[in-house]
């Protein structure tokens, strides 16, 4: 196995950084099907591939018959950072058509779908909108987004706090994150990983400086989230729109912390459904690899 990494790839005008992972001619039937299969990676957490998304890309490239190709999203690690003057830049909607310009651009028709974290609501709008296109979906720690919000209440919601602050209008959430960036984001590394070392302190290093670059960009995403991506989810709710490729999720048990039943949300969208909860933190990828290759392994056999 070899990977190889790439420069900034072009869609529309807006460059995404994407690497791609190849397996040799010789291994191309480890699966079994004789054909060669895609997987695109539509990672948050992995931003930086040489350093957060390093792990995960290798192992991902061991996982499948051929390709493996790992975008950063817009507005992320090494991709263009658009300005966002209407709150459509960084719309699931647009961020999924980015994820399949890019395999489209590159040759690939049709492909598996994996996304982590704002990588996973990308990934689960892209199945929403290209089932044509996205043949199986593994979405890891999140709910869709409009069940997100909707479970959401109480004292509870305060886990949650960052949603409430990048969804507030453009001005004082970019301030207040940008005034300490590391502080906030270094936030979430320590709170939501359960195995420190998991994330070793150059990767650490890494992903706080991809993150401090990315202020307004990563604000423009999460504010999207509680606009326009709301707007969509609840017209394909209305319309019964739902996932129709076989779908893995894998999540933390915050049912049980926050009093809803995840897996009975995320029925309520795929009808070929497995949902697991795991027991390691929200870095699964880094924190248990084995789990989620083990996963996406499984769903790539149905």
């Amino acid at each position: 196995m070899w990977v190889r990494l790439r420069p900034s790839y072009p869609v529309g005008e807006v460059p995404l950084d994407r690497a791609q992972g190849e397996q040799p001619a010789s291994r191309a039937r480890e699966f079994g099907g004789g054909g060669t299969q895609t997987v695109a990676g539509a990672c948050r957490h992995g931003t930086v591939a040489e350093a957060t998304g390093g792990l995960g890309l290798q192992r991902a490239a061991g996982l499948v018959q051929e390709v493996v190709i790992c975008p950063d999203l817009r507005g992320y690690g090494a991709g263009d950072k658009p300005a966002d003057p209407d709150g459509t830049a960084y719309s699931k909607r647009t961020m999924a058509a980015d994820v399949v310009a890019v395999a489209r651009a590159l040759g690939h028709e049709r492909f598996a779908l994996v996304g982590h974290d704002r990588g996973a609501l990308v990934a689960i709008r892209a199945g929403l909108d290209h089932p044509e296109t996205v043949t199986h979906l593994a979405s890891l720690d999140v709910l869709p987004t409009l069940d997100m919000w909707e479970v959401m209440h109480g004292t509870s919601a305060a886990i949650g706090f960052h949603l409430y602050l990048m969804a507030q209008p453009p001005g004082l959430p970019e301030q207040l994150i940008g005034a300490s960036p590391d502080a906030f984001f270094g936030h979430f590394l320590d709170a939501w990983t359960r195995d420190p070392a998991a994330v070793p302190a150059d990767v650490r290093a890494a992903y706080l400086a991809a993150s401090r670059a990315a202020v307004p960009s990563i604000v423009a995403d999460h504010r999207a989230s509680a606009g326009v991506d709301v707007t969509h989810d609840r017209a394909d709710r209305e319309a019964g729109n739902r996932l129709r490729m076989p779908v893995s999720v894998l999540q933390q048990d915050w049912g049980s912390a926050l009093g809803f039943d995840a897996a009975a949300l995320w029925a309520a969208w795929a009808d070929d459904l497995r949902h697991s909860t795991v027991s390691c933190g929200h870095f699964m990828a880094e924190e248990a690899p084995d789990v989620v290759v083990g996963a996406i392994r499984e769903l790539l056999c149905r």
